[in-house]
């Protein structure tokens, strides 16, 4: 019965990155797309997550971790870039 639950998590949050990819690609604004990749980003934690437990191992928590921190600074990354199209806070000299 576990199994069973497991394996019906993993095909919902795989269903579910289908759905976020269709977001990204036919997003109406940029906005969209980039809250359809954050959605990606920790859709696939759920997934790692989901694969750790199936496997009773804890060797992927640091995945999870990695996959967390990137997936929240590219959004930061994105947002400022949207917001004044610099991201390290550097000047040009044009």
């Amino acid at each position: 019965m576990f199994d069973t639950i497991m394996l019906l998590a993993m095909f919902l949050l795989s269903i579910s990155v289908v759905i976020a990819l269709y977001r990204v690609i036919k997003g109406p604004s940029i906005h969209d797309r980039i809250l359809a990749l954050d959605s990606i980003g920790y859709i696939v934690i759920g997934i790692v997550a989901v694969l750790s437990i199936m496997l009773d191992s804890h060797a992927y928590l640091e995945t999870i971790l990695l996959i967390g921190i990137l997936a929240f600074l590219s959004t930061i990354a994105l947002s400022k870039y949207m917001e004044g199209g610099v991201v390290n806070g550097r000047k040009s000299n044009d």
